[in-house]
């Protein structure tokens, strides 16, 4: 579910879970009551899809002054914030980060999902009330984004005020355009995924193949959204608006469900009381898909004005891009879209399904001891390790594995090596033999050199790689940069030419320039991911901090060092962290040591 499951991780305990498909076959549904509106389906399927269509279709001619909308899932408060939720909001940010250094408006969403049965029982269970158990756990979620430097624009909560008004206005809409309608329901529901299972799906016992627990049987009189009838406007969005889906191999998953038949869906709950009331209904709360997905267009809204659906969608709907986890691709390529159809609203422009996480090649969970808290993370190395790893080692929209060795080693050789020691041993040079002053136009200096030709390339290559949602690749293209100037600085050997004095020692100075314009460029082009190592780069290259927070995706090209500009004194930008083999040598050293 988009709201309640790890989005990028596995996990075999419940409190880290990820929702498995939800059953699209309806045991024993009897239909008491037509539908509440007497409109045509076919029409009104056939009308959506034109607004659809409309919206999907003019994403690539979008105004420059539109926004870029981007959201994460709403995270479930059933349990404090995972690595899997963690990835999924790293990600974002650095999404975001780079869409404001092109200039762009961003409103970056994210936020909490915090109605429903397991919410209710996750709080009794710790002798506190619905209400109470969400605020704190929320509050965790907003503490580990200020840890990890995330920098969103929205933070939303489906028990705001606002919220709930903007889903019970959607909820009528839907209502009024036909599409909700009243049945019994009975079948096996499992309480941790909070979804009825079909019956093929289940293990030996009526076991949950997710939770390993059996499901109960339940029956209840709901409310359903008539999916079904958009099954034809769905096939037809996605054939003609192929980018709608990426990576592009999610297309296929996502065609081949609609292609296997779409079967109505349950959206109300007579069994919990925790959630929205149901507009005509106060005996049922509005279940998961009409209440959190709307979390994406409530967020919009502003603080201090009455909450209005249309209103709202003027504030930034449609999204630009919904970045969520594989496991929740479903909902938001499927039971989304036939939603906004129904309600009239145009679809968001793009939906990316990024992979899942493991840890040393095996899933994630309590009872296996291997689990991997965000927080612990970032605690011990910094938020720009953390954030580095996870975007560079993991290719974008595949699945990735965390080992601590493998963190260390990335993060040590790329970040405390390749960039760190090139910035520190230049800064050191220019001190030594130039007092630290830049002796003339970093843009004069590079005239007919190659290495400056090389670092044009490389930093349209993370431009576009950028813009592709290729993050990986991108981080690769800057760290190349930094892998050229220390090729480029061995090869010139500025250290012997300034004993040699003279027209050498003069190469010697421009040479160190060019080292340092390629830095300063390293330190833009990398900051949608490292953002605190990349101010601190800056600043040793003589900038203020509100100077770093101005840039913007021009100030890449290169020319930005001018002559006569005084640089900090060299100090390490990112220190090297030590594994435990290291730590422990390092303590029988001092020890053995201490001993003579």
């Amino acid at each position: 579910m988009a709201t309640r499951v790890n989005c990028s991780a596995w996990f075999v305990n419940p409190w880290h879970a990820m929702t498995s498909m939800p059953s699209l076959s309806r045991p024993r549904l009897q239909f008491r009551h037509t539908l509440f509106s007497s409109s045509s389906s076919s029409s009104s399927a056939s009308s959506a899809t034109r607004g659809a269509m409309c919206c999907t279709g003019s994403s690539n001619g979008a105004s420059e002054t539109d926004p870029f909308v981007l959201t994460t899932p709403l995270y479930y408060v059933n349990a404090p914030p995972h690595m899997g939720s963690a990835y999924t909001t790293i990600a974002a940010d650095a999404i975001a980060r780079f869409q404001r250094l092109l200039g762009k408006k961003v409103i970056f969403i994210t936020g909490t999902d915090e109605h429903g049965e397991k919410i209710a029982t996750a709080a009794s269970a710790r002798g506190s009330s619905p209400s109470e158990h969400c605020d704190v756990i929320s509050q965790a979620y907003k503490a580990l984004w200020k840890d990890l430097d995330i920098g969103y624009d929205k933070f939303i909560r489906t028990t705001d005020a606002k919220h709930e008004a903007i889903v019970k206005q959607f909820y009528s809409r839907v209502l009024e355009n036909g599409d909700i309608y009243q049945a019994d329901y009975e079948g096996l529901y499992c309480v941790n995924c909070e979804e009825y299972k079909d019956e093929k799906e289940l293990l030996v016992d009526s076991c949950c193949p997710m939770h390993l627990k059996p499901c109960v049987r339940r029956k209840e009189d709901n409310y359903f959204f008539a999916l079904s009838k958009y099954q034809k406007s769905l096939e037809e969005t996605l054939e003609q608006n192929p980018e709608f889906l990426q990576p592009s191999f999610r297309l296929n998953e996502v065609q081949s469900w609609i292609r296997s038949g779409l079967k109505d869906f349950s959206i109300s709950r007579a069994s919990v009381d925790w959630g929205i009331p149901v507009p005509n209904d106060n005996k049922q709360t509005i279940y998961v898909w009409f209440d959190a997905l709307l979390g994406y267009i409530s967020a919009l809204s502003e603080e201090n004005e009455q909450p209005d659906l249309q209103n709202t969608v003027s504030l930034g709907w449609p999204a630009s891009l919904h970045l969520i986890g594989k496991d929740i691709l479903r909902f938001h390529a499927v039971y989304w879209p036939a939603m906004l159809m129904s309600a009239g609203l145009s679809l968001p422009k793009k939906v990316f399904g990024h992979g899942f996480l493991t840890k040393d090649g095996m899933k994630m969970g309590k009872s296996l001891g291997n689990t991997l808290e965000p927080n612990d993370l970032v605690h011990r190395f910094g938020s720009d390790a953390v954030r580095y790893f996870f975007i560079r080692e993991v290719e974008f929209g595949s699945d990735g594995d965390y080992s601590e060795d493998r963190f260390i080693s990335t993060v040590n050789a790329h970040l405390a090596n390749t960039i760190g020691n090139l910035l520190n041993r230049t800064l050191g040079l220019l001190r030594k033999n130039c007092k630290s002053t830049l002796v003339v136009d970093s843009a004069i200096a590079a005239e007919g050199n190659a290495f400056k030709d090389t670092v044009e390339m490389l930093v349209e290559k993370a431009r576009v790689q950028y813009e592709n949602l290729s993050l990986s690749t991108a981080c690769e293209a800057v760290l190349e940069i930094g892998n050229s100037g220390n090729s480029y600085i061995d090869a010139r050997a500025p250290w012997s030419l300034f004993k040699q004095g003279g027209a050498a020692s003069e190469a010697a100075a421009k040479d160190l320039v060019i080292v340092l314009e390629a830095m300063r460029i390293i330190a833009v082009a990398l900051s949608p991911v490292t953002p605190r190592l990349c101010l601190r780069i800056y600043e040793q290259l003589g900038y203020s901090a509100d100077q770093f927070n101005a840039t913007n995706w021009s100030d890449t090209r290169w020319g930005g060092l001018k002559g006569g500009e005084v640089l900090a004194q060299p100090k390490p930008v990112f220190a090297r962290i030590e594994n435990k083999v290291e730590v422990e040598m390092n303590a029988k050293v001092g020890a053995g040591s201490g001993a003579t």
